[in-house]
C-alpha cells in the first residue's frame, strides 16, 4: 500500500446510517464521480441512508453486499439501491463507479397521487435493489438515461430541472418494467430486522470494553442466538463475535492514535484480556502490529476525505 495515497472513508453514527448530507433541502441531490480503490481497505464500508442511490460501474468490476445478497457488479452495469438498505462495495482493482444519491421527494411530494400511486410501491416492496444491463431493452434505456444525468452534473451550468425530468423519467420506466411484491402481513419487514441487528451492534458499542457472550447479544433485542447469527450473517457476512473482536480493534486503533498509552493498556482497555492475541488479531485486520501502525501513522499523514 502506496503511504502517499489519499484515502476516502464511509462516516457513519452508531446504527451505520451515513453521517452526510446528499445535497440540500431546497435541491436533495448529489452527484459523487468515485473510484472504488481510493477509498480505505478498498472498500465503501457497510452504510445505509434514507436516499435512494444509483450506481453505474464506469470502469472495472466490485463485489457490492446488498442485505443479504452479495453480487459481482461488472463494467457497463448498473444499480438501483433502495431506501434504507445496507450496503458495501469491494474493489481489488480500480471500479471507477459514478452514482447519483437523492430523497424520493424530488419526484414527488408524499401527499400527492403521484407519490401514492408510483414511488410508493417501489420504496416499501420487498425489493432492495436492482441491477440494470444493456443487453435487456428497458434496461437499457435505464442506463442511457443515467448516463445523461450523469454527463448533466460535469457542466459547469447547473441543470436541476433537467435533472429531475430525467429522475422522474427514469422511475416510470423501473416502475412500467418491475415485479412490485408486497412485503406480506405474516413476514417480518428487512426494515424491523435490519433495526433488530443495528440493536445488538450498539449494545456491542456500548459494551464493548467488557466481556460479552453471544448470548447478551441475542438478549438485547429478546432473540436466540441462533436468530441473531442469521442477522449478522445476512445483512453484514460476519458473526456478533467477529463483529465485537472488529469493532474492538478499530477503537484500539483510534487509541493507539490519540493517546499515548503502552499497547498492553490499550488491550485491556478495549476488551482484549491477551495481548498476544490483541496484537495477533491487530495485524490480521490492519496488516500491521499495533506499534507499527503507530510508527506509520505518525510519520505519514494519511488523510481521511468524506463525500461532501
Amino acid at each position: 500500500m502506496k503511504t502517499d495515497s489519499v484515502y476516502k472513508n464511509i462516516s457513519t453514527d452508531e446504527n451505520m446510517r451515513e453521517n452526510v448530507s446528499h445535497g440540500s433541502l431546497e435541491y436533495p441531490f448529489a452527484y459523487y464521480y468515485e473510484d472504488v480503490w481510493d477509498f480505505d481497505f478498498h472498500c465503501v464500508d457497510w452504510h445505509w441512508h434514507p436516499e435512494i442511490e444509483f450506481v453505474y460501474v464506469e470502469r472495472g468490476e466490485m463485489s457490492v453486499m446488498i442485505g443479504s445478497d452479495r453480487l459481482k457488479v461488472g463494467a457497463d452495469t448498473g444499480l438501483f439501491i433502495n431506501t434504507r438498505v445496507i450496503h458495501r462495495f469491494e474493489a481489488s482493482e480500480s471500479v471507477i463507479i459514478p452514482n447519483i444519491v437523492f430523497s424520493e421527494k424530488l419526484l414527488a411530494s408524499e401527499e400527492s397521487l403521484i407519490y401514492r400511486k408510483y414511488v410508493y410501491p417501489i420504496l416499501f416492496s420487498s425489493q432492495p435493489y436492482q441491477m440494470f444491463n444493456d443487453s435487456i431493452a428497458w434496461q437499457r434505456v435505464v442506463l442511457d438515461i443515467l448516463k445523461t444525468i450523469f454527463a448533466l452534473q460535469k457542466e459547469e451550468k447547473p441543470h436541476e430541472l433537467e435533472t429531475v425530468e430525467l429522475l422522474l423519467r427514469m422511475w416510470r420506466v423501473i416502475y412500467q418494467n418491475t415485479q412490485i411484491r408486497s412485503i406480506a402481513e405474516h413476514e417480518m419487514p428487512a426494515s424491523e430486522k435490519q433495526a433488530q441487528l443495528q440493536i445488538m451492534m450498539q449494545y456491542i458499542q456500548d459494551h464493548y470494553q467488557k466481556a460479552m457472550t453471544l448470548d447478551e447479544i441475542a438478549a438485547s433485542v429478546m432473540i436466540s442466538k441462533s436468530a441473531a447469527l442469521k442477522l449478522f450473517a445476512r445483512f453484514l457476512k460476519i458473526s456478533p463475535i467477529s463483529y465485537l473482536i472488529r469493532y474492538r480493534l478499530q477503537c484500539a486503533a483510534g487509541f493507539l492514535l490519540s493517546t499515548e498509552q503502552t499497547v498492553d493498556a490499550i488491550s485491556q482497555e478495549t476488551g482484549f484480556n491477551d495481548s498476544a492475541y490483541f496484537c495477533r488479531k491487530f495485524k490480521e485486520l490492519y496488516q500491521l502490529t499495533p506499534s507499527e501502525y503507530r510508527r506509520m501513522k505518525s510519520k505519514v499523514s494519511v488523510k481521511s476525505v468524506f463525500r461532501i
